[in-house]
């Protein structure tokens, strides 16, 4: 049984791979998807509980799809947790007012990641 089901929202292909075996690591189960069309695709299809959500990718950004998912009653419920190189100050304010309701910041901290990801699946909504 898996600690939860988890979409990767990511276009680098690096970042997917170290993500998908921490993921497997820690007890849980995934799917990516490389862009937002290719995510809406696969959200009614996997069901994820969480979305690790990109947010500079081409097409569609992060934050349209994370504001597309939540004003959506069928997907608002999924936690979506901002995956992102961007660190700068206002940064996670502007992505928590998109809707995201956490914000991870990549380089991923390999040792903390699993532990991460259950506690946003914990955390009441």
């Amino acid at each position: 049984m898996s600690a939860g089901r988890v979409l990767i929202v990511d276009d680098n292909r690096i970042n997917v791979d170290l993500t998908e075996f921490l993921l497997e690591q820690a007890g849980f189960a995934y799917a990516t998807a490389v862009d937002a069309n290719d995510a809406q695709a696969q959200i009614p299809v996997f069901a994820p509980d969480l979305i690790l959500m990109d947010i500079q990718m081409p097409g569609m950004d992060g934050l349209a799809l994370t504001r597309r998912l939540k004003a959506d009653a069928a997907t608002r419920h999924i936690v979506i947790v901002a995956f992102t190189a961007y660190a700068m100050k206002g940064d996670e304010l502007k992505m928590r007012a998109a809707g995201c309701d956490g914000y991870l910041s990549k380089p991923i901290d390999v040792a903390s990641f699993g532990q991460h990801i259950r506690g946003y699946l914990e955390a009441p909504t």
